[in-house]
């Protein structure tokens, strides 16, 4: 590969260095933030020798490259006249004002999304119970539980505080202290109806902020504002509580005078919109959402719409914007995977398509979408057709659910409520129309069923001879094996980058899976590439998107060119700390050269350890 020329090509196809705002990489691929997205040849960048992919991802334009990533990024730097620094304002900085908002919404709303589908789905089971008359709404028991799934929504304002503080870069306890303001009893005993007045003069206007979302968010971005000069005016010897005190007096005046309310009308502006689309136009959100969550997904925009929904569940109720729509679009996913794993004639295309369309009908997609479904494009058109005609229904009969959770099969408890099973009957009605109209376009519009190469070698038996044909690798994470597939990251999750397995870890040691040479190792300490004394070359990548961590938590045990005996210590991670900056852990081993083999097998779904095995390479005859 010349990596000069390479990188040249590559700086001219997404528009030259005037386009380029900032580049750096991570252990697989370049990562831009470009001026203008629209100046990049998507197309003629993933038909360039050398490129396995291009991903737009939290307003990052990424260029998957592979082990090579280093030199091509330094060729780069040295055409284009970059600076290693450049990156610092990394995600939502395009230049487009919309997709900067968007973006900060779902950097901050991500972290929390499993909670609120943990919480909504405790509401909808006791729903079920209560319907099914086996819990009484009168009872202790309901009180309880109750509670377990509604304390985050009651509570909201502190959990967006910390979300967005880590967002903002402010102090996330200073945040949590000024949410602690808008919900403190002597604070909301005041709202009486009498006029409220500080310091005798300046109007405070009186909202419930619970289980609100707008007011906290502006509050901690003005905080973050304030923290900042805090800091800076407050002398050293005294700055460890003047400059909390300070951010919390100003932040908290300008909170319930001015963000706060503003926060409120915003909220009350968007129940309008609401409404009316609910009695004009309640069929347009769940057909869009039906037709193009896939799009959504693959740019993470589905967030985006997680702090609307909760609005709209604070002021209506109920909410129609994500469940709906995205119930028709998940289960057409799945019918389509699904579809495709009964036609395919390829061995490897029939698991993955069986496996990830069961997975999208429980409401997860990812696996379908990146391994199946956009592969063969056509299927994704279906997948498009059957959500957007089974939205069309949902619209039509008013579908809505009660609480949030993951779309699919298990969430039909959330569709019960106030109007008895009418509801969840039409949310069952929505999931037949899917997966008839999605199977039959399928059936119709087909795909290219890509050859299956290796099927009539694949070796039926460990026999001894076929022993000395493969190469077994332990885990280098004690955890939760998962199918590469599942990982929320297409360039993994479709193999470009090549074959192998995920760990989702349960403690913060990688070690070397077999005797090996270390090939290379992130500046950043969150990857490291090896080559083992039988061939295999591997790549260990902790978490993703974890190169943003610029090495905090990641302490390295070895250097390049270092040779390592199987169960050696390499990296040491702080595995807690990157779960609360809400990093995914999951985390890819890949075989970068598995073109070189006849096949690599995965563990799947399976507990390892250090000393079991997670990969079987095999090597051709």
């Amino acid at each position: 590969m010349n990596r000069s020329k390479m990188a040249a090509d590559i700086l001219r196809l997404v528009g030259g260095k005037e386009n380029v705002a900032s580049v750096t990489n991570c252990m697989t691929r370049l990562r831009f933030q470009l001026k203008d997205h629209k100046k990049a040849d998507v197309e003629a960048l993933k038909r360039l020798d050398g490129v396995q992919g291009v991903v737009t991802k939290n307003g990052q334009f990424q260029v998957v490259i592979g082990t090579d990533v280093g030199d091509v990024c330094t060729e780069l730097k040295k055409l284009g006249g970059f600076h290693s620094d450049a990156d610092a304002q990394q995600s939502n900085q395009d230049g487009s004002i919309v997709m900067r908002f968007f973006g900060t919404l779902t950097a901050i709303f991500q972290p929390i999304i499993p909670a609120l589908a943990g919480s909504g789905m405790i509401k909808a089971l006791l729903a079920l119970l209560v319907a099914t008359h086996l819990v009484s709404p009168d009872s202790q028991t309901y009180a309880i539980f109750n509670a377990f799934g509604d304390a985050l929504f009651s509570f909201m304002p502190f959990i967006l505080a910390y979300s967005a503080a880590k967002y903002f870069n402010c102090n996330p306890f200073v945040s949590a202290s000024l949410a602690g303001v808008l919900l403190h009893s002597s604070f909301t005993a005041l709202n009486t109806g009498d006029p409220v007045l500080l310091f005798g003069f300046i109007p405070v206007t009186m909202v419930s902020y619970s289980g609100s979302v707008v007011p906290i968010l502006l509050i901690v971005w003005v905080q973050s504002y304030i923290e900042r000069f805090a800091n800076k005016i407050s002398p050293k010897p005294v700055k460890i509580f003047l400059a909390p005190m300070l951010t919390i007096i100003v932040t908290g005046i300008l909170g319930i005078t001015i963000a706060g309310p503003l926060g409120n009308i915003v909220g009350q502006v968007l129940a309008v919109g609401f409404n009316w689309l609910n009695d004009y136009a309640g069929w347009v959100i769940p057909v869009l959402m039906g037709a193009f969550c896939p799009f959504f997904v693959m740019t993470g925009m589905h967030y985006c719409f997680a702090p609307i929904q909760t609005i709209q569940y604070a002021t209506l109720g109920y909410g129609t914007i994500l469940g709906p729509g995205m119930l028709a679009s998940n289960i057409a996913q799945g019918a389509a995977s699904l579809v495709v794993g009964l036609r395919t004639k390829n061995r490897k295309l029939r698991e993955l398509a069986f496996s990830s369309g069961f997975t999208a009908l429980m409401g997860i997609t990812e696996p379908a979408l990146y391994g199946v479904t956009l592969k063969l494009k056509r299927p994704l058109i279906a997948t498009c057709i059957g959500g957007g005609v089974a939205g069309l229904y949902a619209g039509i009969t008013h579908l809505h659910t009660y609480s949030s959770t993951t779309a699919g099969l298990l969430a039909l408890p959330v569709y019960i409520g106030g109007d008895g099973f009418g509801n969840v009957i039409n949310a069952v009605i929505t999931i037949i129309i899917s997966i008839v109209v999605t199977a039959v376009a399928t059936f119709i519009l087909g795909f290219d069923d890509p050859a299956d190469d290796d099927a009539a070698t694949v070796p039926a038996a460990p026999s001894a001879s076929s022993q000395e044909n493969k190469v077994v690798l332990s885990s280098p994470i004690r955890g939760q094996a998962v199918p590469l597939e599942s990982v929320k990251d297409d360039a993994f999750a479709s193999h470009a980058l090549g074959l192998g397995a995920a760990v989702q870890p349960d403690e913060g040691v990688v070690t070397a899976p077999a005797p090996a040479t270390v090939s290379s190792v992130a500046d950043s300490g969150h990857a490291i590439g090896l080559t083992t004394d039988s061939g295999v070359e591997l790549l260990i990548h902790i978490g993703l998107d974890t190169v943003e961590r610029k090495g905090k938590g990641f302490a390295v045990r070895v250097k390049t060119g270092d040779h390592v005996q199987k169960g050696q210590e390499l990296i040491r991670f702080d595995l807690e700390d990157l779960c609360k900056a809400g990093y995914d852990v999951t985390s890819p081993v890949i075989v970068t050269n598995s073109d070189d083999f006849l096949d690599v097998v995965a563990v799947r779904d399976e507990k390892v350890g250090h000393t079991d095995t997670l990969l079987t390479v095999l090597r051709r005859s």
